[in-house]
């Protein structure tokens, strides 16, 4: 099964930095492989119910990891029952245990839970205080008899205090002591390669080991994973911690994981969004795919190219279309992925007014360029380059629309094609 996930094209990897292979269940995380985009769950994962829809819903969305906090004995015991109705609803989707200070316990108490998860994650800054690394060994122990992989996961704002100190105190006694912020780097970098080393040591396979360094500053996590990145041939999970809400997350995550995965560092990824009250989760997925698609490095739907408009575009129809168009694609993508492969790849551009109008169709796959204010009452349509047809009247969408469907079967038809042959 695990050959289905190579199918994803449209990716580059020229300059993608070289590390090992990380399988999570069915996904495959490292240089090799399409970079991984991930989430978690904010239910209280003691209720199966409600924890493992919001998986289904993640999943659904595009999330190809999915991560639930295990924090408590009822949490570790419902990982079971989540786990079981995921796979009963039919979603192969890996399901990450996030375990703070009581991993150690909760992995060894609850079999079953150490069983059911694709994968741990590990902040080794607090997994017990003077006993920190026999902590940590118990959870590797557990990892490496059940075949896991785990993620060591340090942390901005709860590093190892005990190894920070030290550092900090033989940087008071250099000669040319360094600026704080470089040693706080220098000690989460540390911090993350000694874990690993450690894993290794208590009897982790080097390819069962996933490295992230979060902080909440796009400069500092530039900073962080480039240092990283020289350091170790782990795979790299990139991420600004508690990146913020709206705009302000969105901007923020995509400032820091566009600079980093256009260096070539990454293999999977998470915007770790701050939902509004009673918001949608499934959120930060499509933002994540967003920033792979925009950087051409993974294609998950086709793109809809349309204009601002301006003083020539004051009737709001052509941004209702270009809205009613993203949404038709949207939703037909479940039907279309699986039967017309290579559709995810399609551009498709509504434009507003003659000014960049026929010439961003022309650019798309498919285009329309609607009538500005005062422009004549037309819209050209423009296929593979080449106008095809001039849509008037109130039924242009609904037209548009049936183009497209056409376009899409006869532009992408090899699964259709296979299943003709196979009757």
């Amino acid at each position: 099964m695990r050959h289905r996930y190579l199918e994803d094209t449209q990716m580059t990897f020229a300059t993608r930095r070289q590390t090992a292979t990380t399988w999570v269940g069915m996904v495959p995380i490292g240089s090799a492989f399409p970079i991984v985009v991930q989430s978690m769950t904010n239910t209280d994962t003691a209720d199966a119910e409600s924890t493992a829809a919001q998986v289904l819903a993640l999943a659904a969305a595009g999330s190809q990891l999915v991560r639930v906090t295990v924090n408590n004995d009822e949490a570790a015991a419902a990982v079971p029952e989540i786990v079981r109705r995921v796979r009963d609803a039919g979603a192969p989707t890996p399901i990450i245990g996030d375990f703070h200070y009581n991993g150690h316990l909760l992995l060894a108490k609850f079999p079953a839970c150490a069983v059911a998860l694709d994968k741990y994650r590990i902040n080794p800054g607090n997994v017990g205080g003077k006993r920190r690394d026999e902590n940590f060994r118990t959870i590797i122990h557990v990892a490496a008899n059940n075949d896991k992989p785990v993620r060591i996961g340090v942390n901005w704002g709860s590093l190892d205090q005990d190894l920070l100190t030290q550092m900090m105190d033989a940087n008071a006694r250099a000669d040319l002591p360094r600026e704080a912020k470089d040693v706080y780097i220098e000690a989460m970098l540390a911090s993350a390669l000694r874990s690993a080393a450690l894993a290794e040591e208590g009897g982790l396979g080097h390819d069962r080991i996933v490295i992230s360094a979060k902080v909440s500053d796009v400069q500092d996590l530039v900073e962080v994973y480039r240092r990283l990145a020289v350091r170790c041939d782990f795979p790299l999970h990139l991420g600004l911690t508690e990146a913020g809400m709206g705009t302000k997350g969105i901007v923020a995550s995509t400032g820091a994981l566009s600079i980093l995965l256009a260096e070539g560092i990454g293999d999977t990824i998470r915007v770790s969004l701050t939902p509004r009250p009673n918001g949608d989760r499934t959120e930060e997925v499509r933002i994540s795919q967003q920033v792979l698609q925009s950087l051409g490095l993974r294609s998950f739907e086709p793109q809809v190219t349309a204009c601002p408009g301006c003083g020539r575009t004051t009737s709001t129809f052509f941004q209702q279309m270009a809205e009613e168009i993203q949404s038709y694609i949207r939703s037909r993508m479940p039907d279309w992925k699986e039967m017309y492969p290579g559709v995810e790849t399609m551009r498709v551009a509504v434009m507003g007014c003659v000014v960049n109008g026929p010439g961003e169709s022309r650019h798309a796959n498919i285009g329309i360029s609607l009538p500005g204010t005062f422009e004549e009452p037309k819209a050209p349509v423009y296929v593979d380059g080449a106008l095809f047809t001039t849509l008037k009247g109130d039924g242009l969408v609904r037209e548009f629309l049936g183009i497209l469907e056409t376009y899409v079967a006869r532009k992408y038809p090899a699964a259709t094609n296979a299943l003709a042959g196979a009757r």
